[in-house]
């Protein structure tokens, strides 16, 4: 029988190559997540003072006019 270090794997090599095969895949995973949450519609950003002026036309204390006079200053 040959030794190892005549151009043969050690015993123990087969545990580098998972751990570098994990390694790899797991930053492409991170690569791929990172790009769709990058690059995706943003979410929850929204303005209180919008949300304010919808919860108010919601309870009936201003009429639509009104919304949309105010949402329009607001806006700019």
């Amino acid at each position: 029988m040959m030794p190892w270090y005549w151009g043969y794997y050690a015993p123990w090599d087969w545990l580098w190559m998972a751990l570098v095969m994990l390694i790899f895949w797991g930053g492409v995973v991170a690569l791929v997540v990172w790009a769709f949450r990058g690059f995706g519609a943003p979410r929850g950003e929204s303005d209180p003072a919008i949300d304010a002026l919808r919860n108010r036309l919601a309870s009936g204390q201003i009429s639509q006019e009104e919304f949309e006079r105010t949402k329009r200053a607001l806006q700019g």
